[in-house]
């Protein structure tokens, strides 16, 4: 080996494959204001789409005189539930098996429901026309409380419902109610709570709040009356599926349905559904025959696109003496809104929340949850989590710290004394789920060891006299949160949308220079697709991650797939790159072995081409066996190096971590400040450390929001309260802590590169360290669970309660 030849590590350095800190290529048009939206489409002769919609929560609607507003220079159409009905469009399905208003079809059931769609040349115009259109409602009784939902003489909301006795999901029980979903072995959980020598029994309510992503929803949609054919561009999570439900809302040919997902500006389960919108521009541009465009603002984001959580949670947990969990009881009430239109898998109304046994050795296990209607926004999205998950871990990591005050003990060893055990894995949960891979001990252990936790708590103990003596009023807290995450969604057995598996695909096709595109049927929201997809390539063919150009978005290009959600990029979509990439190697292998005359078993991978077994001078780089695909292959092959995957998961993965967050609250002004927060994280093989260091970061700043202060929140009359960033809590840099990170890896044992998914998991374990400090804060002066979101006000009231005020 001479001097110029490049060692193994500059090889791997050239490469910038898996486990590379590589930088994003998609800020290098994000930061010079480059990105392409939906907003900044314009098309010839384009025409703009806007709601006018209900001030009301429960309302009937008497007439809609829209003549003023057809008067109104620029407005064109103006189009309701009658215009709807003509086309059968009136009502759309929903992802969970419901129907759904597309326009108020004789009542409205929520504040900001659509009611009318205007068509008009301009914004400023449609907004006119909005203006004039009247509307006569006739007020109804309006149910806010799910609580009151089931009860004896609560109003009627959903009347197309009346009289019916069957759901998408079973039984309903109460005309308010959607579905009652259970799992576990009540009668054995029940016989664990009767011996149990604990228990614990608390109402664990985890808020409305909603995804807020940087852009809001919109798309444009143009019919071609000459083609038959439509095309939307819009801000969809899973293009695919919004081509897919077109076609069958729209009773197009899916072929004649162009479907364009461009840069999204941010997701969070929030563009994962079908709006509205999307079927009043589409029917507005077939009426008009021009391409009609719709953006909703953020008041209308806020208050009428989906939401995230509601969930309220009677938790039980059974338990030694000696802090041993012997069973676990939850029943969850669900506000889903007026409509069910979660975005959950078809067979799971309450998405994932079966994960809520958690980390933790349960024997037993019984879990109910009963979804109720409300004259609230529909949705139940994923916001940043997979489906339910988030409400799940904040339910058993709040039980757990009831649990641990109960009997006494810190909460750190309550969790170790209880956590799945390496050599248990895999691991079949008391709720169904089988864990594929997990060192809790070790992450904990790792996490206490950094904070110095015994030290904090030695801190807190002195603080807590000094406290009581009147020497300081600062109390402080520790909060502790383990959590385990099932993302990956998934394994066609189980997890479907609509009767599609919930597979996911790519189409490698590599060029004869070396280069190559990648295309995908995911589609990133901000999380590095471009850059990360292509350091998988980059590692399993030996070819410069620069070299590779990924594409997603377009239903006409790219192989059909479910999109992106819940944390299933790398699970699924991962894995469908490096196996279509090993398909490549595998022909690659051919190719090479052809051209350096031996059999292919005597050739072996080698970081970027393949060598003789023995014989390593003899070499051939992936970069030259792409040029010989192309002129010199083994007789009898096909030219070219392409390959398409469709990989179905076997399992979930089940990535999972350790938080520590240290505060400290004024009980007189219930001011807090987060002194530290610590969050190891492990999400098997790490792709690109640095994205994951970002993922983290933004999940935490989404989770310490969402703690302590972030809430979708109604007056008695249904009115949103909180439906604008003046009062929707959104953190800027000023508030936003600082993150401190850490990891360790355990592989997914059945992923084909072990990766386990982490965009999702600061989110879910995030929340509950946050409020698991606000409570511990509060515990020493009697006090067991203090609802969230902890904002200052709330604090303050925690502590007038407890009668420490100033």
């Amino acid at each position: 080996m001479n001097d110029q030849t490049p060692t193994r590590e500059e090889r791997e350095a050239r490469l910038e494959g898996m486990g590379c800190r590589r930088k994003r290529v998609e800020d290098i048009r994000f930061t010079q204001g480059k990105g392409n939206y939906v907003d900044d489409l314009k098309l010839p002769g384009m025409l703009h789409g806007d709601f006018v919609r209900s001030p009301y929560a429960h309302a009937r609607v008497k007439s809609i005189n829209t003549e003023a507003a057809l008067k109104v220079p620029g407005v064109l159409a103006v189009l309701t539930a009658e215009e709807l009905k003509g086309v059968d469009l009136a009502w759309m399905p929903t992802l969970a098996g419901d129907v759904q208003m597309v326009l108020a079809d004789g009542k409205v059931l929520f504040q900001g429901q659509e009611v009318a769609f205007v068509v008009a040349t301009d914004r400023y115009a449609a907004d006119d026309g909005i203006q004039a259109v009247d509307v006569d409602y006739e007020e109804l009784p309006v149910l806010i409380d799910p609580f009151k939902a089931m009860k004896r003489g609560a109003p009627v909301l959903r009347e197309d419902l009346k009289g019916k006795k069957q759901g998408a999901h079973g039984p309903r029980k109460h005309h308010n109610h959607i579905f009652e979903w259970t799992v576990g072995d009540k009668e054995l959980t029940d016989a664990a709570f009767d011996k149990a020598e604990v228990t614990i029994k608390e109402m664990i309510s985890y808020h409305r709040t909603h995804p807020s992503p940087l852009e809001t929803c919109q798309c444009v949609a143009s019919f071609d009356k000459i083609k038959s054919e439509l095309t939307v561009w819009g801000t969809f999570q899973a293009p695919h599926v919004v081509r897919t439900v077109v076609a069958l809302i729209a009773k197009l040919p899916e072929h004649k349905i162009h479907v364009i997902s461009p840069d999204i500006g941010g997701g969070f389960g929030n563009k994962v559904g079908a709006y509205p919108g999307y079927i009043c521009a589409a029917v507005a541009s077939i009426v008009t025959g021009k391409p009609v465009k719709w953006v909703e603002d953020r008041m209308e984001n806020l208050t009428a696109t989906s939401f995230a959580r509601d969930y309220h949670m009677t938790t039980e947990i059974a338990a030694t003496k000696a802090g041993k969990v012997t069973g676990l009881r939850v029943h969850v009430l669900a506000d889903h809104g007026a409509f069910d239109a979660c975005a959950d898998p078809s067979k799971w109304p309450a998405g994932f929340f079966n994960i809520v046994t958690g980390s933790y050795d349960f024997p037993v296990a019984h879990l109910a949850v009963d979804g109720v209607y409300t004259n609230k926004a529909p949705g139940g999205v994923a916001y940043r989590c997979s489906f339910r998950v988030t409400e799940a871990a904040y339910c058993i990591e709040r039980a757990m710290d009831i649990l641990a005050q109960k009997l006494g003990m810190d909460p750190a060893e309550l969790r170790l004394k209880n956590f799945v055990k390496p050599e248990q894995f895999p691991y079949h949960s008391a709720l169904g789920w089988e864990y594929d891979s997990g060192d809790y001990h070790t992450a904990m252990n790792k996490a206490l060891e950094t904070v110095k936790y015994a030290e904090l708590r030695k801190e807190q103990a002195e603080k807590r006299a000094a406290f009581k003596r009147g020497e300081t009023r600062e109390i402080m807290g520790i909060g502790v949160s383990f959590f385990t995450e099932i993302v990956g969604a998934g394994p066609s057995k189980n997890c479907d949308i609509l009767g599609i598996a919930m597979f996911d695909s790519c189409e490698i096709r590599l060029h004869p220079t070396g280069a190559g595109i990648a295309r995908m049927g995911t589609k990133s929201q901000g999380q590095g697709h471009e850059t990360t997809y292509a350091q998988i390539i980059a590692t399993e063919l030996g070819l410069p991650a620069d070299s590779i150009m990924v594409e997603e978005g377009n239903t006409d290009t790219a192989p059909y797939g479910l999109g992106t959600y819940g944390s299933r990029s790398t699970p699924v979509a991962g894995a469908a790159i490096a196996t279509a990439a090993r398909k490549i190697r595998a022909k690659a292998q051919m190719i090479a072995a052809y051209k350096l005359e031996v059999h292919e078993d005597d050739l072996e991978w080698d970081i970027d081409g393949f060598k003789v077994k023995g014989l390593p001078e003899k070499f051939l780089s992936m970069k030259d066996i792409c040029w010989a695909a192309y002129n010199s292959v083994p007789p009898g092959m096909e030219p070219g190096l392409e390959a398409v995957s469709y990989y179905d998961p076997p399992n979930m993965t089940y990535p999972f971590g350790a938080y520590i967050c240290v505060m400290d609250i004024d009980v007189d002004t219930g001011v807090y400040k987060v002194r530290r927060f610590y969050a190891l994280d492990d999400c098997g093989t790490r792709i690109n450390p640095m994205i994951i260091e970002g993922q983290v970061h933004g999940g935490l700043t989404e989770a310490f929001a969402i703690a302590m202060g972030q809430e979708i929140r109604y007056d008695e009359e249904g009115n949103v309260v909180t439906g604008s960033f003046l009062d929707f809590f959104m953190p800027t840099a000023a508030e936003t802590p600082h993150w401190e990170t850490d990891f360790t890896v355990t592989p997914s044992p059945h992923h084909p590169i072990g990766a386990k998914g982490v965009g999702e998991s600061p989110n879910v374990g995030g929340v509950p360290a946050f409020s698991n400090a606000v409570n511990d804060a509060f515990s020493f002066l009697g006090s067991t669970h203090i609802q969230m979101p902890h904002d200052a006000w709330r604090n303050w009231e925690a502590a007038r309660k407890l009668g420490v005020t100033g």
